[in-house]
């Protein structure tokens, strides 16, 4: 097998695996708090909240750091510090004494995190650029699928072994799948030395000077913020349309059948980004979700809001994947890993603000209106990309497009 296939396929299990592990631990985060000591109702949300957000606090604060390290030592050793870290730390969650203990163990997660956007980075940078699409659509179906798989998983292995249990075999999951990157995955990787040292801040600069990187930023922050603003509320709207006796199972079926079409197209719109343009299919996969989030407003039956999501998720598999390949297109030559460090950072503050400022809103206006702000926002950042980003994307696609035909006409 080609060496850049090779290693496309051997990082989409391991994502799998990694995603499957990390999400098996999130449905029953609350129970576990209970069993470390903390009873009352309201204190035992706080928690929770403060524990969920707390690893992406800190992938937030760290992510620009371990994309330098990246940048000078490999996306393949950013893997494998971030695997065997984060297999480590979460095997240790498996002994918290108490809510600060796991507070802190959460915070460590966050900090060591990273094999997402270093096997990203690797991915692209070892991918002929007329295939960079296909191979980050595929990596993103590796991931949803871990996400779809993990809850479900974990939820058996609780239920069967205990809480604690999970956090060992999910630390165990993690040990594997790196273990296998180490021996598999060989990486085709230069160090560009640099001329001077220079600060964070200083690479922020150098990466964002190059157009239309800052406006990608952004871009990935909406997608994020608009999205996770309805994920963890939509169990509330499920609420409405159900009996309080299958509101568990519903609201796992809306967000898995989202999943299951995400994971569906993301490949086959990474092809289409490698024929068309990433930038074309960031634009109409957006106005789709958009689109499609509308009508979420006016459902009255659970089937019909199951459908919707199922269409939104269609077009999910648009979004991430030609995000990415469109940094790795702008980004600075020897600043890749950087580049995505920085969007990791927007991607996890979308994250962490989009389920505030979502709960804000639904005690506004409720989660029906909830539905129309996400598209308002979706329809905001088409009209960014459109003036920011097309412009300068169409330019560097035809110049690819050009060299891909000057190439094949060369005599041999």
């Amino acid at each position: 097998m080609i060496g850049w296939k090779r290693n496309l396929w051997i990082l989409v299990v391991s994502q799998f695996l990694v995603i499957s592990a990390m999400t098996m631990i999130i449905p029953f985060l609350p129970l576990y708090l209970q069993e470390l000591g903390v009873k009352n109702p309201e204190t035992l949300s706080i928690w929770a909240g403060v524990i969920f957000g707390a690893n992406f606090l800190t992938a937030f604060l760290f992510s620009p750091f371990w994309g330098r390290m990246g940048d000078k030592y490999g996306r393949k050793m950013m893997i494998l510090r971030s695997g065997f870290g984060m297999a480590l730390v979460i095997s240790l969650t498996a002994f918290a004494i108490g809510p600060i203990s796991l507070l802190l163990l959460r915070l460590l997660n966050g900090m060591v995190s990273g094999f997402i956007p270093a096997s990203i980075g690797l991915v692209s940078t070892n991918t002929p650029k007329d295939r960079v699409g296909y191979a980050l659509g595929l990596l993103q179906s590796g991931s949803v699928s871990g996400a779809i798989c993990g809850p479900l998983i974990g939820g058996v292995l609780a239920q069967n072994y205990g809480y604690s249990m999970v956090f060992i075999i999910t630390g165990m999951c993690i040990f594997i799948a790196t273990f296998v990157v180490l021996f598999f995955v060989k990486e085709q990787f230069t160090q560009v030395k640099e001329k001077e040292k220079t600060s964070t801040l200083d690479d922020f600069k150098t990466v964002t000077a190059k157009k239309p990187v800052m406006s990608l930023f952004v871009v990935i922050f909406l997608i994020q913020f608009a999205v996770m603003g309805v994920n963890p509320l939509l169990s509330l709207f499920v609420e409405e349309l159900t009996s309080p006796a299958t509101v568990a199972f519903y609201a796992g079926v809306a967000l898995s059948v989202m999943g299951f079409a995400n994971m569906l197209t993301s490949p086959l719109l990474g092809k289409l980004s490698d024929k068309k343009g990433a930038q074309h299919v960031l634009t109409y996969s957006m106005i789709g979700v958009a689109i499609f989030s509308i009508p979420q407003a006016f459902v009255t039956d659970i089937w019909q809001l199951i459908i919707l999501r199922f269409l939104i998720g269609l077009c999910l598999g648009g979004l991430l994947p030609a995000v990415n390949t469109l940094i790795r297109m702008h980004a600075p030559s020897g600043m890749e890993s950087r580049t995505y460090g920085f969007s990791n950072s927007a991607m996890y503050l979308g994250t962490m603000i989009g389920p505030i400022l979502g709960g804000l809103v639904v005690s506004s206006v409720g989660v029906r209106g909830l539905f129309f702000v996400c598209a308002l926002v979706l329809f905001l950042n088409v009209v960014l990309v459109k003036v920011k980003v097309l412009p300068a994307a169409n330019l560097v696609f035809k110049a690819e497009k050009v060299r891909r035909k000057n190439e094949k006409v060369v005599p041999q």
